[in-house]
């Protein structure tokens, strides 16, 4: 197989008898959150078993593929997690004695708090959950160490019948399931109540038997925090979700295709002709070609049938069959796309085009697209500094939420750890106006500026 040249699926066209090209490129296939009744739980040697992030265990993976190809969601994502971040965490302790200061600072020095917490936020806005794992002294008596786990390497076990799960597995899940000796099995703490488990194994708190003693000799847990999402899942969804179930992301990437293939080709773009992977597969199966070679000779002569299709007098009016299937959400899937492009519209470049696909895009990561200043063109309105200052303190005004669901394992630590008078905190960055002297000042819902 290494003989040969990967087949080229994509590949820009001239199109016979017209001074035009056709550009073929793979279907933007949908990438499914949901898990549906086809997942089932997968061995981890003889005693684990975990549930896989979507049917191949690799949607975590796609997701940030998908991400990563388009500029603005990117930046939108970097720009929701550095809002998230605020003015970094920290713990208050205005009013804990002299010997709770000192163990507070003891422990932020310690351990890499602002990497934590700018990896938890990222976490937080790319998969809708985090996990820290925290490590205890030797006696238990206080927890000494907080480290932040990958969300994409991170597999939660089964759960039981109560819904409680009590295990999570850290692995390098890419492309090939690792095996038993190369996945970090980590007790987790019962979600809804972190604390409270900790205080029992401990043997701090009474159990469930109204007993209390020491319960285990594991120093090591994690703390699952999930955003509440209305379908409650093994891993949750994410509200940018309908983003890639929608149309907007495939149509600023085929615009951007679209104008990349006119700077390369003098002859403009007239057809976008999308197949799928699969049609390829069929084809192949259904003619016996194994070998690579003939498969990608097999793809050149296909490509040229569906272009002598869409041009001559003796094709007019004829018409093109294509299979279709309805996956499990209900979207219908086409085996062959062929569609126009418009090259006689006012501007010929798509400009409003893509302001509009960024616009959608912006606004389904809840991002205004003056603050990453991500809209094209060069006629554009453009918001006073006063309306951006504005919506930039309603973006971080809006992380309230996630702020308190992210306290969730500081918490824990502190009241573990019995400092007293101590709390998580996360200020926010206000930008000021000029009368003010200062570019900036950081306020928290705490206290009413600091």
């Amino acid at each position: 197989m290494s003989d040969f040249e990967p087949i080229d699926f994509t590949s820009i066209d001239d199109i016979p008898g017209i001074n035009a090209k056709a550009l073929f490129s793979s279907e933007l296939s949908k990438t499914e959150f949901r898990e549906t009744g086809d997942i089932s739980p997968v061995p981890i040697g003889d005693k684990h078993r975990y549930m896989p992030w979507g049917a191949d265990d690799q949607l975590p993976y796609d997701i940030l593929e998908l991400i990563e190809r388009d500029e603005t969601l990117s930046t939108c994502q970097m720009f929701n997690a550095e809002i998230c971040y605020g003015s970094g965490l920290l713990y208050n302790t205005e009013a804990c004695s002299e010997k709770v200061k000192e163990e507070i600072d003891s422990f932020f020095v310690g351990n890499n708090i602002p990497t934590n917490y700018l990896g938890v936020c990222q976490d937080f806005k790319y998969f809708a959950f985090c996990v820290n794992v925290i490590i205890l002294n030797g006696d238990g008596s206080k927890i000494i160490r907080l480290i932040r786990k990958e969300a994409c390497y991170c597999r939660l076990g089964v759960a039981d019948s109560n819904g409680r799960i009590d295990k999570l597995y850290y692995a390098n899940w890419r492309k090939a399931k690792p095996m038993e000796d190369q996945v970090e099995i980590i007790d987790l703490l019962d979600l809804n109540a972190p604390l409270c488990d900790l205080m029992v194994r401990m043997g701090r708190m009474p159990g469930d038997d109204g007993e209390t003693r020491m319960r285990t000799d594991t120093r090591k847990f994690a703390v699952l925090t999930k955003v509440p999402t209305p379908d409650n899942t093994y891993y949750p969804i994410p509200y940018y979700a309908s983003l890639f179930r929608g149309r907007w992301y495939n149509i600023k990437r085929l615009i951007g295709l679209a104008k990349e293939a006119k700077l390369k080709n003098s002859a403009p773009i007239k057809y976008h002709i999308e197949i799928s992977d699969k049609y390829w597969t069929g084809i192949f199966r259904a003619e016996g070609i194994t070998d690579r070679a003939k498969q990608q000779a097999r793809v050149v002569e296909e490509k040229k049938k569906i272009l002598e299709f869409l041009t001559g007098v003796e094709n007019s009016g004829k018409a093109w069959f294509s299979q279709v299937y309805t996956n499990p959400n209900g979207d219908v899937v086409h085996d062959v796309v062929i569609n126009k492009i418009e090259t006689d519209k006012e501007g010929g470049d798509w400009a409003s085009d893509i302001i509009e696909a960024v616009n959608m895009i912006c606004f389904t990561m809840r991002v205004h697209s003056n603050l990453v200043g991500s809209v094209p063109g060069k006629a554009q309105t453009n918001n006073s500094g006063s309306d951006k200052r504005e919506l930039y303190t309603i973006a971080q005004a809006l992380q309230k939420p996630y702020h308190d669901l992210l306290f969730t394992v500081h918490n824990l630590v502190i009241r573990f750890n019995e400092w007293k008078g101590a709390y998580p905190d996360c200020p926010f960055i206000m930008l000021t106006t000029l009368d003010e002297k200062n570019d900036a000042k950081t306020v928290t819902v705490n206290t009413s500026e600091i």
